[in-house]
């Protein structure tokens, strides 16, 4: 298949007032990989080059090899908010950052950072005795519990103008509250019924065959002369083969109604803080580690991306090792706490994080105040933060998604967060992954985020879908260019990040939850119009790099 591709480096991008200039390369007709990717090339595939490979990825490999080789960077500290991650992996236990100026477990703040021995980061979602929150509500059953009593079967009318935008707050959380209620409730009434179902077939066949012969060993060889008698044994197989199944999701919507959904389920109970109260900060623990044990299994799979081990032949490398992950956790299953991100990110910025990762979005916040406050305070210190967009296969400039960097006006208040997207590795209308959100004004770039092999807890590997997963590599091509031009700042590797990447001429989905697509410019799901680039990323930054110094 031949598409127009345009690569381009740049035209004319003004950074701190002076203007650089790249030629425009054009590559017309560039012949793409038809044939689908062996298991290796699919391993790997997001390290690939356009031009290069064929293969519409990062181009990671190619930077490495041709720009960085025999190159020696600063280390470079990313903050990793996320849940507890498996710190002992064999691919990652290298790069956790680690605070030099604690001493391990003696009880005492010894840097006055305010967290007591915090020695590689800091659990958010933990108490003093060493307890963890794993799972949690999502922020509409909180807001629902919050204000049901003050505003249930009131009209806007009724409310005082001092708590209208409470109430407003409330009844978007209403609804999405209902939506998941409703269909939590659908679910388990049609895997009730194939559960019934498959008991009245059972009866019905077990009138006719001894038990033995309807086991799941002995039904398949198992059959009739009689027509009706058949197709029964055919169904039964049928409810035999999805047993597992439907009682594994019967258990998860069990989770959601008596966990996520729950307006009595009170997991922060177990940390004992003020929810409401910022100024309330004792609480938590040093304890960044996942045990086997956990749900929390996602943070390792993010690690994985941005630096496992380049050199030591096993599993995955990383995109870079010139880094440190500062495992900062602040996700359960279920929502995160407006509160625990505000604070992570104080921390990640306090403790010498150069980039922030979050990799997590919902729909409702209760204190966007915080969370802006955060973000600027992050961008003061030259901080760059990174965010996946979301994988609702919505526009997030009509459903606007937490944490962002924009107001309802989709204005940016900061210059150093970037929102990324995510691509297949099919360079055609399915280009985009239907997961992925998009929006021309608050999505900012696109990365690969369809079957990425990584770190999986426990010393494994595979492969993760989602914007997780496209989020981390944009990071890891930061901290690259944060390692090796470490004169340029958050705005600006932001800036070049968007200017470098590689633009499509081409028409592709518009991702959805329907069948029926809608074609549209790929440029037209986000600011750019483009996906990163790092061998172009680097080649950019190290222009702009060379002209600050030469102003100076």
């Amino acid at each position: 298949m031949k598409f127009k591709i345009v690569q381009i480096f740049i035209l004319g991008l003004i950074l701190t007032g002076c203007k650089i200039q790249f030629p425009v390369k054009i590559m017309p007709n560039m012949e793409i990989k038809k044939n689908q990717l062996t298991e290796q090339e699919l391993q790997s595939w997001y390290f690939k080059d356009i031009k290069k490979d064929t293969v519409i990825g990062a181009s990671i490999d190619r930077a490495h090899i041709e720009l960085l080789k025999n190159k020696k960077g600063d280390t470079v500290i990313v903050a990793l908010l996320d849940n507890r991650i498996d710190r002992w992996h064999e691919d990652i236990e290298k790069f956790i950052w680690k605070n030099e100026n604690e001493i391990p477990n003696n009880k005492i703040d010894d840097d006055n950072n305010g967290y007591v021995d915090d020695i590689h980061g800091w659990n958010f979602l933990g108490n003093t005795k060493g307890e963890n929150v794993d799972r949690a509500t999502f922020e509409a059953t909180r807001i629902v519990r919050k204000y049901k009593k003050k505003f249930q079967s009131k009209e806007l009318a009724d409310i005082p103008n001092s708590l209208k935008k409470e109430f407003v707050l409330y009844k978007k959380a209403e609804k999405i509250y209902e939506d998941f209620i409703n269909l939590a409730k659908e679910r388990i009434a049609s895997l009730e019924l194939l559960d019934k179902r498959k008991k009245e077939v059972y009866k019905y066949l077990s009138e006719i065959y001894n038990d033995s012969l309807l086991s799941d060993k002995n039904i398949a060889k198992l059959s009739s002369k009689d027509s009706v008698i058949n197709l029964k044994i055919t169904n039964y197989r049928y409810y035999l083969k999805y047993s597992d199944w439907i009682f594994k999701t019967r258990k998860e919507l069990d989770k959601y109604l008596n966990i996520y959904l729950s307006l009595n389920y009170e997991e922060r109970s177990v940390i004992g803080d003020d929810i409401d109260d910022i100024e309330d900060t004792h609480y938590g623990n040093g304890n960044i580690n996942a045990s086997k044990s956990s749900t929390h299994n996602h943070a390792i799979k993010v690690a994985g991306i941005l630096g496992a081990n380049r050199e030591n032949n096993i599993g995955v490398k990383g995109i870079s090792n010139a880094l440190k992950i500062m495992p900062i956790c602040v996700s359960p299953t279920g929502d995160e706490q407006d509160k625990d991100i505000t604070l992570g990110i104080k921390y990640a910025v306090d403790n010498g994080a150069k980039i922030i990762i979050m990799t997590f979005t919902k729909p409702l916040v209760q204190h966007e105040d915080w969370l802006v406050d955060a973000f600027k305070y992050a961008a003061n210190n030259d901080i760059l933060v990174v965010l996946s967009a979301g994988n609702s296969s919505t526009n997030s400039d009509v459903e606007k998604t937490f944490p962002n960097d924009y107001f309802l006006d989709k204005k940016e208040y900061v210059t150093n967060v970037i929102v990324v997207g995510g691509i297949t590795n099919s360079l055609n209308e399915k280009l985009v992954a239907d997961f992925s959100n998009y929006g021309k004004k608050s999505v900012d770039i696109f990365a690969p985020s369809e079957k990425i092999y990584t770190t999986k807890r426990n010393n494994s590997y595979g492969y993760e879908s989602g914007t997780s997963v496209s989020a981390p590599i944009v990071a890891g091509i930061a901290t690259l260019i944060r390692s090796y031009y470490p004169n340029l700042t958050a705005t600006e590797v932001k800036q070049i990040i968007m200017e470098s990447g590689v633009s499509l001429d081409i028409m592709v989905n518009r991702p959805s939850t329907s069948e029926e697509k809608e074609l549209v410019p790929f440029s037209s799901l986000s600011k750019s119009g483009k996906i990163v680039n790092a061998y172009n990323a680097l080649l950019m930054a190290e222009e702009v790099s060379k002209k600050k110094k030469r102003k100076k």
